[in-house]
């Protein structure tokens, strides 16, 4: 009994995978007709179903299976061609084997319902044809009229493709013994190469991971030990133990890696019904399907994708006799696209539709009741687009099936949060719109900076982090002021608005002098949706790769925290949530004063959204250079003698691991004219998931620049601008580490994974 267990449950699995491919195959075909191969798989899909359905005694989904297989057959002998009334109901033959596969498996049997109703449906499209040849004379079988059946045409679209195409065998193929070949013949597979995946049940791979979870942080706890103790052999050990754990954490992150394009594979059937319920016409293209990400957080945004698609079909793309109107096509263009940037996941769905009106969307803010007036006259573009997301707003005139209740959109950005990203919407009338969704690739073991306020840690994830700033009022430096009696920092012109983590977690507030503070004050500069504030702590101590652990129930409630984690040291520190932390604070709110003055709103708010991030530097005595800051991990120094030779590359010691080092004059052939005295300045660049040590210059500024569009969409490698009134050459790091090629495929030492944060 357990062996048909088992043949009933790899059926199950096998089965639910062709038709997730079916699924797919039958929206392609519907495009390309005459495309052999496409209706040879969807083919062999439903016989392997129904010769499966027959052995193990699954009647009526044979008879399901039989029914669409006879029509398949009159579309594959070339009898029938492909129409829309065809697809749907070949779609909805793989919703009703689906609805009988939930049932053996919660039941073990096929269920009690006949199906008569789509078998005869499927007696209709034949146009009186039972699949062998045999008619009932007046094709339209079963009680349906010759008006509700679609319009039979040969096709001599695939007589063509006949003559090129190889006869199979006829028992493969699914004929009859003693039936001729059919005009169209399947391309037989000759893929013999045999599968080297196999299947591993999703709570097993749950248990390894959080056993390497526990195995990095005792690695977590003996290098800290190690590194207190002048003991070489006790050292050796602890890094042969540090590099085993990370490839070990890595190889084990990878068998929970999954490609989005797993979740991208419902969306074509999804805008294909769509369409057909709006009156529309839409194609779906995918970029980066490969793309991939941890199993938890593919879970977490499958319903917030679905809603954007959705939304985006609804909502966004016009009706054919709009667009032809605006001089568009009229099938409109629905893209999904994905990739890495930054040490995260973007996501972008896009159409080429109307595009959202601001105007519209401010007169419905100010209806409902979100804002007055005088506030949504005040809104920038950005602060616009922020309110589709506020709860309860939308802005269709009305409840459709599909959208208008205004429950989704808060409801996306809230799940998206919640999984550490930020969601970005951009949009220009008439020509469409754009949501960008940015993720982290997993959440089971992040980087993260640790620091302390009031004697307790906490950890900030890394993927919030833009830089680190201390202000010393005894400096030259700007200080703390206050603006309506919130505390702001002046950073490179542009007023910061600062969190006192203290005061945020229930301590008292701060009191601020007219001149700020008189002590030395720490503030982590972290961003939340691309909008940037401060937050006040009283010490920094470092970065780690720490392990989420779920918070416990008595504290779900306590929203400004993400999770907890146990240090090197054996304590627990909590992780803070930075998006619940900025809105408790409210100084990312709509309107407030001290995130910008008014009176620079217009012209300040159009040069940063549009302004690039840049570091600027010395090479040699007066040559200037600067990198995006966006393509930097970190910014360290390291001692002369620090330096040592692994092989032909120089290298140093990073966090219990080896990074190679490359002397940018080296590479450029840039001389310089004085010997190079004191600490390296090293710029450190992930590559590959691999950090990479840039030897640069002193070290200038951090400057925020409006490039030119042609030197910002430039691939060009190196290339001169003017930056603060001075002839600057701007770089490009990954192309200046592919010329020096350092980092070598199989390397003899491993490195753990950098997060792309800022400085």
């Amino acid at each position: 009994m357990q062996d048909v267990d088992e043949i009933v449950q790899e059926f199950l699995v096998e089965s639910v995978e062709g038709l997730d491919q079916m699924d797919r195959d039958l929206v392609a075909l519907e495009r390309r007709p005459a495309d052999v191969e496409l209706l040879g798989r969807i083919f062999r899909c439903i016989h392997s179903i129904k010769g499966a359905s027959g052995f193990l005694g699954f009647s009526r989904l044979g008879d399901v299976a039989h029914a669409g297989e006879s029509l398949l057959s009159e579309l594959r002998d070339g009898r029938l061609v492909l129409t829309p009334a065809i697809t749907s109901a070949l779609l909805q033959l793989v919703d009703a084997i689906r609805l009988i596969l939930d049932h053996v498996r919660d039941t073990g049997k096929d269920g009690t319902e006949e199906w008569g109703a789509l078998i005869s449906l499927f007696q209709t499209l034949q146009g009186g044809h039972d699949g062998n040849g045999n008619g009932n004379g007046n094709g339209n079988g079963n009680g349906h009229h010759p008006a509700e059946s679609p319009a039979l045409v040969p096709s001599e679209e695939l007589g063509d493709v006949a003559a090129a195409a190889d006869t199979p065998d006829p028992e493969s193929a699914g004929i009859p013994p003693g039936s001729s070949p059919p005009p169209v013949a399947l391309e037989r597979r000759t893929d013999t190469v045999a599968r080297s995946n196999i299947r591993v049940d999703v709570g097993l791979l749950d248990r390894l991971m959080n056993l390497v979870g526990e195995l990095v942080l005792a690695r977590n706890q003996v290098v800290r030990h190690t590194s207190l103790k002048a003991d070489a052999g006790l050292t050796a050990t602890a890094q042969r133990l540090n590099l085993i754990t990370t490839e070990l954490q890595e190889g084990v992150m990878k068998t929970r890696m999954q490609p989005i394009g797993n979740v991208w594979s419902k969306f074509p059937r999804v805008v294909r019904d769509l369409a057909v319920q709006c009156h529309k016409q839409a194609r779906i293209e995918m970029e980066g399907r490969e793309t991939e990400l941890d199993k938890t957080i593919i879970e977490a945004i499958t319903d917030p994708l679905t809603h954007v698609v959705r939304n985006s079909m609804d909502h966004g793309l016009e009706g054919p006799e709009e667009r032809l109107a605006a001089g568009k096509p009229a099938e409109g263009r629905l893209l999904l696209r994905a990739y890495h940037e930054g040490g995260q996941v973007n996501i972008e769905v896009s159409d080429d539709g109307r595009g959202i009106d601001p105007d519209r969307i401010k007169a419905k803010a100010v209806q409902k009741g979100i804002l007055t007036a005088e506030v949504a006259a005040r809104l920038g573009e950005r602060e616009v687009f922020d309110l589709v997301f506020a709860p309860g707003f939308s802005t269709a005139a009305e409840v459709t099936a599909v959208s208008g209740r205004g429950v989704g959109m808060d409801v996306v950005r809230t799940n998206i949060e919640r999984i550490g990203g930020t969601v970005d919407l951009q949009s220009v009338m008439g020509q469409g719109t754009t949501l960008r969704m940015k993720i982290p690739l997993t959440l089971a073991i992040i980087p993260a900076l640790t620091v302390s306020s009031r004697g307790i840690r906490y950890a900030i994830p890394q993927v919030n982090l833009l830089e680190l700033v201390r202000v010393d009022p005894a400096g030259a430096g700007p200080g703390i002021e206050l603006v309506h009696d919130a505390p702001v920092f002046r950073l490179r012109g542009d007023l910061l608005p600062l969190v006192d983590l203290a005061q945020a977690l229930g301590g008292p507030r701060r009191h601020w002098t007219a001149g700020g503070s008189q002590d030395a004050i720490s503030i982590v500069v972290l961003h939340v949706d691309g909008r940037p504030f401060g937050l006040i702590v009283d010490d920094i101590t470092d970065t780690e790769e720490i392990v989420v652990k779920p918070l416990s129930k008595l504290l779900k409630n306590a929203m400004l925290f993400a999770g907890a984690t146990i240090m090197g040291d054996g304590c627990v520190a909590l992780i803070l949530d930075v998006p619940s932390l900025a809105h408790k604070a409210a100084v990312l709110a709509t309107g407030q004063g001290t995130r910008r003055e008014v009176e620079e709103e217009d012209d300040q708010d159009q040069t940063r959204r549009a302004a690039t991030r840049l570091l600027i530097f010395h090479l040699g005595d007066h040559h200037r250079m600067a990198v995006p800051l966006s393509e930097i991990s970190r910014l360290e120094e390291f001692p002369a003698d620090a330096v040592e030779w692994a092989g032909h590359e120089r290298v140093v010691q990073y966090r219990g691991a080896i990074m190679p080092l490359i002397h940018l004059a080296d590479v450029l052939g840039h001389q310089a004219t004085s010997p190079v005295s004191g600490p390296l300045p090293v710029v450190v660049y992930a590559r590959r998931g691999k950090p990479v040590g840039i030897v640069v210059g002193k070290i200038l500024d951090i400057i925020e620049e409006t490039l030119p569009p042609e030197v910002a969409n430039s691939a060009l490698p190196r290339q001169s601008v003017v930056l603060q009134g001075r002839v600057t050459d701007l770089l490009d790091l990954e192309a200046v580490i592919a010329s020096h090629d350092v980092v070598q495929p199989d390397s003899a030492y491993s490195t753990p994974a950098l997060a792309d944060t800022g400085v």
